[in-house]
């Protein structure tokens, strides 16, 4: 097997290329090769609208790279320069032409020939940038920002730095619950979001997400039938995968397919698209495995449902309190459970399944009671729903004036059934 050959240059002649009026296109292209490691593909793809001088980082489609202060400070010089002539930031300084490949390559060749490094290659100049950061960081970290995965990466440059501690169980980034819901939202009509949703709310490993087939989502019992288990489908999940399958008709018998080509996913692809689709919603720190495994979530769930039995019913404020967590990440593990059917939302109040009428289906009750009853006050509605009397209030005033339900003082009751209008 051929070895693989890193040359790296010289950094006093790098420094000194750079320094020497190195300002056009073969400025931008050593650069960002050098000092942000990108291949020269990505140099040759890379627009301004990728370049984040807000928060210091390029934004590649797999992931995020941080810009040095003396990078930052050239992209923003081009920048003033050359944004308006092209979107591209390798560009030519004649006419604004985006460079392609091989005259990037032509002009790297001809800027390290003219400071001595002649041996070596552009792909050399982001394999340094990779050892660098390999002596200040750790496997997984260099494996996020250069895009290779650890093992190619401890095979290739494991000979250029000191002895790292084996990339092993890294402790699993917590998940922000609001950004994600954010990304499920804005994703949700893409392969990634469909696998996002199949990981998050239904538990499918990678592996079972590829191999899933049409003939294992049963729609009529509202579960996927696994090989080794049935999952529940969430409304969530439920919705996407009818919309999906509708798009999807007379196509291959996966449900996940590539979004044009309607070929089934595999691992590599799969994994790609939904990275892209977290770091697109600023959640870089997070891969596809992290929102299986995450057992904080668990726990925390097991806490709420614990508490709504005890209590009898929870509040946003309440959970807040319990857990210690905002209010808008508390409203994402309440929308996620009540999504997932363990828990109820009526009004501000969140309850546990058969414990309370659900609202899609309390007008309808209270209808079928006053027809026995002839009427009641808003402690019987109370009582026959199990809500509180702020809630049942609330309702009772949207039925009545909705002219479903007539009010004589404290009593309601059903008007005549020819003034009756449905809510």
């Amino acid at each position: 097997m051929r070895e693989y050959v890193v040359v790296r240059p010289d950094r006093a002649a790098m420094e000194r290329i750079l320094d020497r009026g190195c300002s056009g296109p073969e400025g931008v292209v050593l650069r960002l090769a050098w000092l942000a490691g990108l291949t020269r593909d990505e140099i040759a793809q890379l627009r301004w609208e990728q370049v984040s001088f807000l928060d210091s980082r390029l934004e590649l489609p797999d992931r995020m790279i941080p810009l040095s202060a003396e990078l930052r400070s050239h992209l923003w010089r081009c920048h003033e320069q050359y944004a308006e002539a092209c979107p591209f930031v390798a560009a030519s300084s004649r006419g604004g032409r985006p460079l392609r490949p091989e005259s990037i390559s032509r002009l790297a060749r001809m800027a390290l020939d003219r400071g001595g490094q002649t041996g070596v290659r552009l792909m050399d100049l982001r394999h340094d940038w990779i050892i660098r950061q390999l002596e200040t960081q750790d496997w997984p970290t260099v494996a996020r920002l250069s895009g290779v995965e650890v093992p190619a990466l401890q095979a290739r440059f494991a000979a250029f730095v000191a002895e790292k501690k084996p990339a092993g169980r890294a402790e699993a980034p917590r998940v922000d619950e609001f950004k994600l819901w954010k990304v499920l939202q804005a994703e949700r009509d893409t392969p990634a979001g469909l696998a996002l949703w199949l990981t998050w709310q239904m538990g499918l490993q990678a592996v079972e997400i590829i191999s899933l087939t049409w003939d294992q989502v049963d729609f009529g019992e509202n579960v996927l039938r696994l090989p080794d288990r049935e999952a529940p489908l969430t409304n969530a999940v439920h919705r996407l995968l009818l919309d999906t399958r509708r798009r999807q008709a007379g196509c291959d018998p996966h449900v996940m397919l590539t979004a044009h080509s309607r070929r089934p996913l595999d691992l590599p692809r799969l994994s790609r698209i939904t990275r892209a689709a977290l770091i697109r919603g600023g959640m870089e720190h997070v891969s596809l495995r992290d929102l299986r495994r995450d057992e904080t979530r668990e726990d925390e769930d097991v806490r709420i449902l614990d508490l709504a039995a005890q209590r009898g019913a929870v509040s946003r404020g309440e959970v807040m309190a319990l857990l210690g967590l905002s209010k808008t990440a508390v409203y994402g593990r309440l929308r996620r459970l009540t999504d997932l059917g363990r828990l109820i939302r009526v009004g501000g109040k969140y309850y546990l399944p058969g414990t309370v009428v659900p609202p899609e289906e309390q007008p309808a009750a209270i209808v079928t009671y006053l027809e026995q009853a002839g009427f009641a006050y808003r402690q019987d509605i109370c009582g026959l729903l199990h809500i509180e009397p702020r809630q049942c209030t609330l309702l009772l005033k949207r039925m009545v004036a909705a002219g479903a339900l007539a009010q004589d003082g404290q009593k309601y009751y059903l008007p005549p059934p020819e003034a009756r209008k449905a809510e």
